[in-house]
């Protein structure tokens, strides 16, 4: 059995090997005061990311700037997290997109006049024409172009909440009035959507003294310069912007 403890001596405890529930509290009110500084400055970083990204960047993205701008790693579930918070969020695509291209019921007896041959190394020869469709947050709009083969400029264009014939013939009409009195043997050319296999753009087109030159179905390549403007318009501008109405998108 061990030696009692004298009544003269009492034991030592040394301060440090003893923690008090106020030291505790302390503790747990320091840590969350840290947390909070921390994500507080967080916040800022991600506004500030999101403003210079043109309000276009989402929870990915801006976790990957944290990391490369800032050396701050986070989740990107936490990331996402904070934008909701903030209620900010980047531009994503939707599950929704419009078909612009519309094949004709009857049977299209245009030829293609062009074969790929977009550019023949002259203005007025070969213009070539599309349609795409753009977002804003009062719905669906469309935007047809008309442009020139060889200088690849936009001559005309007209945007309407529908696609149809009149859209595709207001811009060939702009484009006619840019350029005024065209050469013989312009060829129009575009896909096999109803908006250009219609009676009535051949009806302008032959008044306008135009010849119609449409590719074939389903083969995009035969319209590739068209289509390829729309990708340079939506990833310079379009996708860096959150249009808002028709009247913003027309300015």
């Amino acid at each position: 059995m061990p030696d009692p403890i004298p009544a003269n001596r009492s034991p030592t405890i040394r301060k440090n090997s003893y923690t008090t529930s106020a030291d505790l509290t302390q503790k747990r009110l320091s840590g969350k005061d840290d947390r909070a500084a921390f994500y507080d400055d967080v916040d800022r970083k991600i506004h500030q990311i999101w403003k210079d990204s043109d309000e276009v960047y989402g929870a990915p993205r801006i976790t990957a700037e944290l990391a490369e701008r800032y050396y701050i790693s986070l989740n990107r579930k936490t990331v996402a997290k904070r934008m909701r918070m903030m209620g900010i969020e980047g531009i994503s695509p939707r599950a929704f997109v419009p078909v612009t291209t519309i094949q004709s019921k009857r049977k299209s007896t245009l030829p293609d006049l062009v074969k790929r041959m977009f550019d023949t190394g002259q203005l007025n020869r070969v213009w070539m024409s599309d349609i795409t469709y753009l977002r804003t947050s009062e719905g669906w709009l469309y935007l047809c172009a008309v442009r020139d083969g060889h200088s690849r400029r936009v001559l005309g264009w007209a945007m309407d909440s529908v696609q149809d014939t009149s859209l595709v013939e207001r811009a060939l009409r702009m484009a006619h009035t840019l350029r005024g009195d065209v050469p013989d043997g312009l060829v129009f050319h575009a896909d096999r959507g109803t908006q250009f296999t219609s009676e009535k753009l051949w009806e302008v087109c032959r008044n306008l003294g135009i010849a119609q030159s449409v590719g074939r179905t389903g083969v995009c390549f035969d319209n590739a310069m068209a289509e390829s403007f729309w990708s340079t318009l939506k990833t310079e501008f379009y996708d860096r912007k959150r249009l808002k109405c028709p009247r913003f998108c027309s300015v």
